[in-house]
């Protein structure tokens, strides 16, 4: 399971043994976190839509997101939190980066906790990628006559 910030960086990740929901994973992932304050807003998809983790992310003082389920009776979201909700392609581009590391696609390791320290090594190596300055880019009109003038 994987926590990612407004960009799509890693803000946490946590691996876990056997077949588990993933809300039942959402503390153990939030305790791992890679800094320090917890996010503000937590969205997920329908499955998260829980009295109990939305009660339990309360505490932490964490808003969560998410779709209403269709089992449930009463609504507990309304449509202007939602609308965040369409910001969750974020998190699906995290875990794009995250399968080009090929340790990661296939799962070679026995133990969950190398494998977690893969996927570790992976947010360390996307947060160092995005973290070097890049650069600037010279403006169009600028380059056509840099062009020119060394064509002359």
């Amino acid at each position: 399971m994987a926590v990612a910030d407004r960009h799509g960086l890693p803000v946490a990740v946590w691996t876990a043994r056997g077949e588990r929901h993933e809300t039942k994973l959402v503390h153990a992932t939030l305790a791992a976190r890679f800094v320090k304050a917890f996010p503000k807003k937590l969205i997920g998809d329908r499955a998260y839509d829980s009295d109990e983790l939305d009660r339990d992310l309360r505490d932490y003082g964490v808003e969560l997101i998410a779709p209403h389920n269709p089992r449930r009776k009463t609504k507990t979201q309304d449509g202007r939190a939602l609308r965040r909700y369409r910001r969750r392609w974020h998190v699906e581009r995290l875990f794009a980066w995250m399968l080009r590391f090929r340790r990661l696609v296939t799962r070679y390791e026995c133990h969950a906790r190398n494998f977690y320290a893969f996927t570790k090594l992976a947010c360390i190596v996307i947060l160092a990628r995005t973290a070097r300055p890049r650069q600037k880019a010279r403006p169009r009109a600028q380059a056509l006559t840099t062009r020119l003038s060394d064509a002359l």
